[in-house]
């Protein structure tokens, strides 16, 4: 079949690479080139581990404090309020303890097969070089003030996720540039991490395109149906693309094109921030997540790059990159040696849904259109598994993967 692939970030172009080893005929559909959006700038995690929900037990009392804080963990900019207040209560409602557990067992079995998921990728590509499994380091300034925490981590080890403790001298052993900041640590050695997003999603797009695929630097506005089938993708300019199906994995942007597909969602854009700091005078083993902070910090082949903040502003207003600087800020407490003499500020849009699963499965409106998106911050983590379970679908072979709590339809 000929299949349009609507976005070209991570779930995009592995969605891609998987259907083209069905023998699928490729078409990507995108104005951006490849690992420029979302994809660029985010963390660079490949974590199993990172089956937890932005709403947690509890948040709630912590909201509003942070609202009142424009450079906090989470903002919302006034004049956006009114559109999101419905996500965020929705979110708040999928916070108690047992939707959290719903929602972090669903999570678990898109992000337990990462590796395995991503490795018929990586070769075929050979792109190995550009993932590394040197695990995930969570760091608290004290064993007491993990404690905190504890009900999450729990859920995780409950779920399969291999977990230990790391006390202070071990700590520092792993990682000596962490000494004086924190006392206590837990290490999750199945994880991994990129050392360039944007590098790997282009390498899989470029196989892609090696293989046949072509990529049309357009913006989709809409379908052509006939007898409940896509016939054809319209255009901002040109002809309509004809296709046999098509698949929207459009990130942030893919809200209004699951609805013409019959498909509304309550997608929202998180907007994360990063700092890349260039130079290399920090050496770090591990990704290390500062829980206390809300800071994911991450060795790259371009520097260190220090990301964690939410923003609810909408898709069109300009960045306010004061919340980066704010990460350099916490970066140069973290790590006073730090040298941030040079570094870079991104802001980009994390899609997301309220109870933090994505959108994997089938539209409503059309036989031959699947949908896939709204990864929130864990895109990276889940596309290639995303990837492979649309190519199941498109198929018509019974997926590993229970899709059912990823499904559209929980949005009706």
């Amino acid at each position: 079949m000929h299949i349009a692939v609507i976005g070209t970030g991570i779930v995009g172009s592995c969605t891609a690479a998987w259907l083209q080893r069905d023998g699928h005929r490729i078409t990507f559909v995108d104005p951006q080139e490849a690992g420029e959006a979302c994809s660029f700038g985010n963390a660079g995690s490949l974590s199993p581990s990172a089956c937890l929900p932005v709403g947690m037990p509890g948040m709630w009392k912590k909201v509003p404090r942070w609202l009142l804080d424009p450079l906090g963990p989470l903002t919302v900019r006034w004049a956006y309020a009114p559109v999101v207040l419905p996500w965020l209560l929705r979110m708040l409602r999928h916070s108690s303890r047992e939707e959290v557990t719903r929602i972090a067992t669903a999570l678990r079995t898109l992000l337990a097969p990462i590796f395995d998921s991503y490795a018929p990728l990586l070769a075929h590509a050979q792109a190995q070089h550009l993932v590394r499994r040197s695990g995930c380091l969570y760091v608290f300034s004290s064993r007491e003030t993990a404690a905190q925490w504890a009900w999450g981590m729990k859920l995780r080890r409950s779920l399969g996720v291999q977990m230990r403790d790391v006390e202070q001298d071990e700590l520092e052993a792993l990682e000596p540039d962490l000494k004086g900041r924190f006392r206590f640590g837990i290490l999750a050695p199945e994880n991994g991490s990129t050392t360039d997003p944007s590098a790997l999603v282009k390498a899989l797009h470029a196989q892609c395109l090696a293989d046949g695929a072509m990529h049309l630097r357009q913006r989709v506005t809409g379908f052509e149906r006939k007898a409940g089938r896509v016939t054809a993708v319209k255009l901002d300019a040109g002809a309509p693309l004809a296709v046999d199906g098509v698949v929207v994995a459009a990130g942030a942007w893919s809200g209004r094109l699951a609805a013409a597909l019959g498909s509304p969602v309550m997608l929202e854009t998180q907007r994360g921030y990063h700092v890349t700091v260039q130079s290399s005078n920090l050496q770090l083993r591990h990704t290390v997540m500062a829980v206390e902070h809300n800071l994911m910090v991450n060795p790259m082949a371009m520097g260190l790059r220090l990301a964690g903040t939410v923003e609810f502003a909408g898709l069109a207003a300009e960045p306010n990159l004061a919340r980066a600087d704010a990460l350099l800020a916490q970066g140069r407490q973290l790590f006073p040696h730090l040298d941030t003499s040079a570094f870079t500020r991104w802001m980009g849009h994390r899609p997301c849904l309220p109870d933090s699963l994505p959108v994997v499965g089938p539209a409503r409106g059309a036989d031959n259109a699947w949908l896939a998106f709204g990864h929130g911050h864990m895109g990276m983590c889940m596309g290639a598994t995303t990837g492979r379970e649309i190519a199941h679908l498109v198929a018509g072979r019974p997926t590993q993967v229970d899709l059912a709590p990823f499904s559209p339809e929980r949005f009706r």
